[in-house]
């Protein structure tokens, strides 16, 4: 099969999913990566769909069939990294939860859905200290109040040491 013909066939699953079409777009994935097993971007939309219908158990190996590949694309890569930290963490899993997660903070530190969702995973494995400091911190150089702004410097201060009193 081409390349063209592969990205046809992506494509018309990502119509099918947002048509509300979930398992029709779940079949052709898994068509898909029958034919190309080792296809990073078809293991990463497999398991995105695999996600969508609480499938999460069955989306775990084509996420990390995903990252496996160093040449993923990195937008592909941060959801991937953010979607199987989440599995993991609905799962149960939570120290792979953490793991994951953590790994995607450090490669998009920019990016504050992998910070919430590492935070979720902490507070999971009773690591509450950290998880609060990565909200105060995300929610200080993030929020539009002007109320939050105002204490900006405050809040991450004491995000640093919450147990401080003075």
């Amino acid at each position: 099969m081409s390349a063209r013909k592969k990205r046809e066939l992506l494509d018309e699953a990502d119509r099918l999913r947002t048509e509300g079409r979930p398992e029709e777009a779940r079949e052709r994935l898994l068509a898909l990566t029958a034919q190309y097993p080792d296809d990073a971007e078809v293991a990463c939309r497999t398991a995105w769909i695999h996600d969508a219908l609480g499938l999460e158990s069955e989306a775990v190996p084509y996420y990390e069939r995903a990252l496996a590949d160093p040449e993923l694309a990195s937008e592909d890569r941060r959801g991937a990294l953010l979607g199987l930290g989440s599995t993991y963490r609905i799962l149960g899993r939570y120290g792979q939860a953490v793991e994951t997660l953590r790994r995607g903070v450090e490669e998009f530190p920019d990016d504050g859905s992998l910070r919430t969702f590492l935070a979720m995973a902490l507070y999971n494995t009773d690591e509450h200290h950290e998880a609060m400091r990565l909200l105060l911190e995300l929610t200080a150089a993030t929020s539009r109040d002007p109320h939050v702004q105002q204490y900006r410097r405050a809040i991450e201060h004491y995000a640093k040491d919450l147990d401080e009193i003075e």
